[in-house]
């Protein structure tokens, strides 16, 4: 039992002070412990390419090893709010099976005008819908 205790004391001290507050979850994804961040709650290199809130706390893994790593860090709205500059986005085109339905389906953005689940292969393809939204304070880049 104390070798337990002090494994997992001398782990928890190896952890960036952040990275130990941050609450990562559990590992109950279908695509946990597959090398990709699936929690929308982070953003970075390391995340999956579709995202779905449902997953949100449910990658603890691959979250927290991205997280570690540099790879992903937490999205924070505050800061994503004071870099979104609607007017220098490119949108792009209505394209997507999704386009004007009233939410932002291209994952470059988050927030509560978003759709619950991202695909990538609708990057700049739901132009109509995040242009509206941004400019009403609704969405904000992911990456800023």
């Amino acid at each position: 039992m104390k070798l337990i205790t002090l494994t997992l004391c001398s782990t928890l001290l190896a952890l960036p002070l952040a990275a130990q507050s941050i609450k990562f979850g559990n590992n109950s994804s279908e695509y946990a412990n597959d090398g990709e961040c699936d929690d929308r709650r982070f953003t970075g290199v390391g995340m999956a390419k579709g995202l779905d809130e449902d997953d949100n706390f449910r990658d603890a893994n691959d979250c927290r090893n991205a997280y570690k790593d540099g790879r992903v860090k937490l999205w924070d709205m505050e800061k994503a709010k004071a870099a979104t500059q609607c007017s220098a986005i490119r949108f792009g085109n209505n394209r997507s099976e999704y386009s004007r339905d009233g939410e932002c389906d291209d994952s470059r953005f988050e927030g509560p005008g978003t759709s619950s689940v991202m695909l990538s292969n609708d990057i700049g393809r739901d132009a109509a819908d995040c242009r509206r939204l941004c400019e009403r304070g609704r969405i904000f880049v992911r990456d800023y």
